[in-house]
């Protein structure tokens, strides 16, 4: 089936607009108003900051929109290009995060940087006066021009009565989101959809209104040269975690959460506790450990959204001054209210495990410390904080442990498997490298729960470059099964020269699993089917059950 994915936007109000660019030197570039007849050629001409495009160009733009492509030798150095690439891949994929260091990267370069131009993927935030915000790498006083730049395209596709979504310039997307008088901007060569990364801009403009709330509007009507990078202040940290997460967390494109796997009894003692500290006037109670939720409640009509819940546990694990000691902090969520602060208290147990308790009261703090107090005696009590580090040390699912399939019977998804005590299921002579039938690694989400639950990483997949390269497969195959123009799909099924991927979705669930690429197609069939079995089987382990769906 077709991977291709369009936007989810109104078409009446946004058109794409391509840019499609000459390999010979010299060539104009044509600008191409997709849903327009209009087609403009427009001269190239000097320009004071630039972006490497592919294949040894880059493409730069002055404050007139023109577009020029030159050439340079020097960027196509297979040396230089090797180790701006080994760079960029130090990332790590775990849940851990042990081996990245959070904070700004690179704060040396510039986009007059050859090492700058060619970081495979950016992120900017800036005002509608061109003002620099945000940039994920290098100084933002020294992007000036280059943020200057990025603010006139955008005023060139208005001023012709459009709204700019997306440009494209050999393999690089330049992916534009415009929230008010707040500009941001990704500039990929990561083959990512564009879905995937219009949705990363949003996630990053939320966690702005996390910080600041919508209220920023008022001030940049007061005075359209308002800086707002004051306000941000100390805060690199919380995005370039956020960026990070766009690598690894399947949550920032599945929106789900996913819950630390526990016994029923654990996680029904933790919610008790907290459904008694809701009752007495808090409006959200979470307990957490690290980015997954032991146990959450909230007042009654009260929806906590999963987007909102990613954003506030980022904002909390990436500063530093929330583990030192008990806070009480005033924060915004988006999804429920993008206007208003509510107010949080948030106290860290360990190094890991973390409570936020949620009031609209700012006076609220000693009443919310009482609480803690009588939570953090009731965890203790019931072993529930020392049952979350052993949770910690076993880990999640494991595909190796996942018990082998019949033989018989046709492949087709959705058909009943032996139970998991028949003698049937130790017959796998395709049982290899990671789980049955080369099972390597699965994602399965409970539409009704809005959760989701990840098998570790097998061996196969085992360094961070590999892991990264299948969380983006992941999310291609999401966008491809949820987009409008082709779909949706219930189905699909690809193989590679990396691995064979197959998904399912239906009414309630969608499955995404990853296998050797060697792999039978009719076994993988009956191994989703195998999976879909098991993790019923232990739902109420990995699953927070009987809390009402978040609905929005």
């Amino acid at each position: 089936m077709s991977s291709s994915s369009q936007s989810t936007e109104p078409v009446t109000e946004e058109r794409d607009i391509d840019i499609r660019t000459s390999t010979e030197p010299g060539s104009n570039t044509v600008w191409v108003r997709t849903g327009s007849e209009q087609e403009m050629d427009l001269p190239s001409s000097p320009s004071s900051s630039g972006y490497a495009g592919e294949g040894g160009g880059s493409t730069s733009a002055t404050t007139g929109s023109a577009i020029e492509i030159e050439h340079d030798d020097e960027i196509e150095e297979e040396e230089e290009q090797s180790r701006i690439r080994n760079q960029i891949d130090e990332i790590s994929i775990t849940d851990s995060n042990t081996d990245w260091i959070p904070g700004k990267r690179h704060q040396d370069e510039d986009d007059g940087s050859i090492s700058w131009r060619k970081r495979k993927k950016h992120f900017f935030i800036l005002s509608n006066s061109g003002k620099p915000i945000y940039s994920r790498y290098g100084d933002e006083h020294k992007l000036a021009g280059f943020s200057a730049t990025l603010q006139a395209i955008v005023s060139f596709v208005e001023n012709g009565g459009d709204s700019i979504k997306l440009v494209r310039a050999g393999k690089h997307q330049v992916v534009f989101l415009v929230k008010g008088p707040i500009y941001l901007v990704c500039i990929s060569s990561t083959e990512e959809p564009y879905e995937s990364l219009r949705g990363q801009l949003e996630l990053i403009y939320g966690q702005i209104l996390v910080i600041l709330t919508k209220s920023i509007n008022k001030c940049f009507e007061k005075n359209s040269k308002f800086d707002m990078t004051p306000l941000l202040g100390g805060t690199d940290t919380v995005f370039s975690s956020l960026i990070h997460s766009f690598s690894w967390n399947p949550a920032t494109f599945l929106h789900a959460y996913t819950c630390l796997p526990l016994s029923y009894a654990t996680r029904q003692a933790a919610g008790a506790v907290l459904q008694d500290i809701a009752d007495s006037g808090v409006l959200f109670a979470t307990l957490m450990c690290r980015h997954k939720v032991i146990s959450l409640v909230g007042a009654q009509k009260a929806s906590l959204h999963p987007d909102d819940m990613l954003l506030l546990a980022n904002f909390v694990m990436s500063s530093e001054s929330f583990r030192t000691s008990e806070s009480f902090s005033p924060v915004c969520l988006p999804r429920y209210n993008p206007s208003a602060f509510l107010y949080a208290y948030i106290h860290y147990f360990d190094a890991d495990t973390y409570l936020m308790l949620l009031t609209t009261n700012s006076d609220a703090f000693y009443h919310l410390k009482d609480c803690r107090i009588c939570i953090e005696t009731v965890l203790l009590k019931s072993n529930v904080l020392s049952e979350v580090q052993r949770s910690l040390l076993d880990g999640g699912m494991h595909v190796e442990d996942l018990p082998p399939i019949p033989q018989s019977g046709a492949a087709h998804l959705g058909q009943h498997m032996h139970p998991s005590d028949s003698p049937e299921r130790f017959k796998d002579p395709h049982h290899g490298i990671g789980g049955p039938a080369g099972l390597w690694h699965f994602i399965y989400r409970s539409i009704y729960l809005d959760q989701y639950v990840s098998s570790e990483f097998s061996s196969s997949i085992s360094t961070r470059q590999q892991q990264k390269r299948l969380y983006r497969a992941y999310q291609k195959l999401f966008a491809s099964m949820h987009d409008k123009g082709i779909g949706p799909h219930r189905t699909q099924f690809r193989r590679d020269e990396n691995y064979v991927l197959l998904c399912w979705v239906t009414q309630d669930f969608e499955l995404y699993a990853a296998f050797d690429p060697l792999a039978d197609k009719a076994l993988a069939i009956k191994t989703c089917n195998r999976v879909c079995q098991w993790i019923k089987d232990v739902e109420n382990e990995i699953f927070l059950l009987g809390a009402s769906p978040f609905s929005w």
